[in-house]
């Protein structure tokens, strides 16, 4: 079983709260194909990781923790970008406004943009010395070929092999693999869970191809669940730091909303 959970709103949707609840009700393993942070805005969490000489960000480690597997979160989440603030209007390399990424981790290994500055605690504790270094979108492209590209079709395979398995988007993109297809498909955004059929999901993601918000690689949520109607929408209650961090309250608290999932899965 392939259970998709994606988000509505760019930024706290509550997708990976959903989606730990959602690993502790079904046993399965959690993954996050691409995630990032901001070292301005998650300085505290991308400290905490660098000391190891590692990069991921609390969801993936969020979703880890509460895998049944026992797994990092580098095991879970392949691609991990490092952004930081970039003043004016000019978003650099990948046309970001008011941001620039920094660098990637891709599996074990990492890309530096070379257009931004690496902060100097990134750069002391993270083994960059080999990096490749990307200045334009044709040599960004080119690795994304040759590293992001494979990376995510590992990933894609483990999923594959899971019994049951929590995939979770990132921001408000539809899907993190252009050609995953899951059973299920949960669209969350505070205050509420919309439930999908899988395949019909996956055919208006294909039709979604080449908005005019995303071009042709990802589709956004909006553009997608604009063309299906979901097969229930249920509430979510608003639950405090405590029960949010607890995966076993979370699945008590949304179990309704599971239950329409699961109902859809099968």
């Amino acid at each position: 079983m392939r259970l998709l959970v994606a988000g509505s709103d760019r930024v706290d949707a509550g997708k990976t709260t959903f989606s730990t609840g959602l690993l502790d009700r079904i046993d399965g393993t959690g993954f996050k194909p691409r995630a990032g942070n901001d070292y301005w805005f998650d300085q505290d969490d991308v400290l905490r990781a660098i000391g190891d000489g590692r990069l991921y960000g609390k969801d993936a480690k969020r979703l880890a923790a509460a895998s049944a597997d026992e797994v990092v979160p580098e095991d879970i989440n392949p691609i991990h970008r490092l952004w930081r603030p970039s003043p004016g209007p000019d978003g650099g390399l990948i046309g970001a406004a008011h941001r620039r990424f920094v660098l990637d981790r891709v599996a074990g290994a990492f890309v530096r943009n070379g257009a931004a500055d690496v902060p100097d605690p990134v750069r002391e504790r993270l083994p960059l010395a080999d990096a490749p270094t990307v200045s334009t979108v044709d040599e960004l492209n080119d690795v994304t070929r040759k590293r992001h590209l494979p990376a995510l079709d590992a990933v894609a395979t483990r999923i594959d092999r899971r019994d049951r398995a929590v995939v979770e988007s990132y921001g408000d993109i539809a899907r993190p693999l252009q050609e995953f297809t899951a059973d299920a498909v949960a669209v969350v955004e505070p205050a509420r869970a919309r439930i999908y059929d899988g395949d019909r999901y996956g055919t208006a993601c294909e039709a979604a191809r080449g908005s005019a918000r995303e071009g042709t690689l990802e589709q956004c949520v909006e553009d997608v669940i604009a063309q299906i109607d979901p097969v229930a929408s249920v509430g979510l209650p608003a639950l405090g730091g405590e029960k949010r961090t607890e995966p076993g309250a979370v699945a008590d608290a949304y179990s309704h909303a599971y239950d329409e999932l699961l109902a859809v899965a099968e």
